[in-house]
């Protein structure tokens, strides 16, 4: 496997600016976890029914999907910093604005709010670590970065609803919006230190009239990038959301062990991701690194899906094969960089990621689907056919990037 010797020492401006980006991902994390964290509570509070809630979570993934790609282009033109502040102070007022009413369209209107909010961070956050970091320090920027979208999702339930407990749902709300407006300020006041690396120097003399288009921009290798995200989502939105369901009811697993095999996958997953991003720093074949934890990861949940295994070997496939699909993401991220022309980070990063959208819109229904009809093995199945077909797309990828590196050597 080719190495890639790393530097021995990151800038000052390097880790003041990925401990920015890192603070507003976990922001973003944290503002998609509110509501479903609050969902037990919001039919007395606000009500309404838990149709009505699911509708408001449909809006915000819709309008997410719809913005993010606009948004990526905004990103490059006006600048990643500017755009990341403004999508915190907009989503930070959305939730903190819940305080104050109890109305269900004032719900569905913040909602919708938040998720044009949330349409922002991807193509931000990427631009402005694409710009700022240098690249033998990219793969494990990539992996703080989501570690810190993990660590947000995480701690949503347990701050939001402990908040509940001293202020009710109103200080929930309010905590949640002003988490994003801290951040927002704390990102407004400091200077852009991306501007001082050479990676921005290069988009400065590159400009961006040239990748301006999104006919320039939608290739065949950003929209095959665009499906692994899809995919990756699908994998995951099935273990994370249905996998306790279908031990309890179709394994005749108890919820206590049923959660410990499911805690042991995620938080297995966060220190994946740390993993994942110093092995990407050490080689180019981000493709080869991806698709090796795909397959042995998918190896692992197959054997949950097929083999009635004792409650402590479940418990141990499930936190192994949480920490390999963990190590995919930093790969992954390199992946979309790599295929992404100097200047338009932001643009092809809001591409690729309208794929979390595209799988938040249809994963649950399909996944609710296979639990209704009884086919409790099939949630794990689906998830693995849905990684061995993500392997299809990465080695591709990886020859993609190689033959752009040959003629660019030659």
């Amino acid at each position: 496997m080719t190495s890639v010797a790393p530097a021995r020492k990151w800038q000052r401006q390097e880790t003041t600016l990925l401990g920015q980006v890192a603070a507003a991902h976990l922001v973003s994390h944290f503002h998609i976890m509110t509501l479903p964290a609050l969902i037990p509570l919001l039919p007395a509070h606000l009500g309404v029914s838990f149709i009505d809630l699911g509708f408001a979570l449909t809006a915000f993934n819709l309008v997410s999907l719809v913005v993010q790609t606009p948004l990526g282009f905004m990103t490059d033109r006006v600048g990643a910093r500017r755009m990341l502040v403004a999508g915190l102070v907009l989503g930070g007022a959305s939730f903190l604005s819940l305080a104050f009413t109890k109305s269900y369209l004032f719900l569905i209107l913040a909602m919708m709010s938040a998720g044009l909010a949330n349409g922002v961070y991807h193509p931000a956050d990427y631009a402005m670590l694409s710009r700022g970091i240098r690249g033998e320090k990219m793969g494990r920027a990539f992996s703080f970065h989501t570690f810190a979208g993990f660590i947000g999702g995480a701690a949503a339930p347990a701050v939001l609803l402990t908040a509940t407990a001293f202020g009710g749902v109103p200080l929930a709300f309010a905590l949640s919006g002003g988490l994003a407006l801290a951040v927002a300020v704390l990102l407004a006041i400091s200077p852009a230190e991306e501007a001082d690396s050479a990676s921005a120097r290069a988009t400065k003399t590159a400009g961006v009239s040239s990748v301006g288009s999104l006919r320039g921009l939608v290739t065949p290798a950003v929209l095959s990038l665009m499906l692994l995200y899809v995919l990756l989502s699908l994998c995951t939105s099935g273990i994370q959301n249905f996998s306790v369901s279908a031990f309890t009811t179709g394994y005749g697993i108890g919820l206590p062990m049923a959660n410990a095999a499911l805690t042991g996958f995620l938080f297995a997953s966060s220190l994946g991701v740390l993993t994942g991003g110093i092995l990407a720093d050490r080689t180019r074949r981000h493709g080869i690194v991806a698709s090796l934890a795909l397959l042995m990861s998918a190896a692992l949940v197959a054997l949950v899906a097929l083999v009635d295994l004792s409650h402590v070997l479940l418990v141990a496939a499930m936190t192994v094969a949480g920490f390999l699909f963990g190590m995919i993401a930093p790969s992954r991220d390199m992946l979309v960089r790599a295929a992404s022309p100097v200047g338009a980070e932001g643009r092809v990063f809001g591409i690729v990621s309208t794929g979390f959208n595209i799988a938040g819109l249809f994963g649950p229904m399909f996944y609710a689907w296979l639990l209704d009809h009884g086919f409790y093995r099939g949630i794990f199945l689906a998830a693995v056919g849905f990684m061995l077909v993500t392997m299809m797309i990465t080695l591709p990828q990886e020859l993609r990037v190689r033959r752009t590196r040959g003629a660019s050597a030659s």
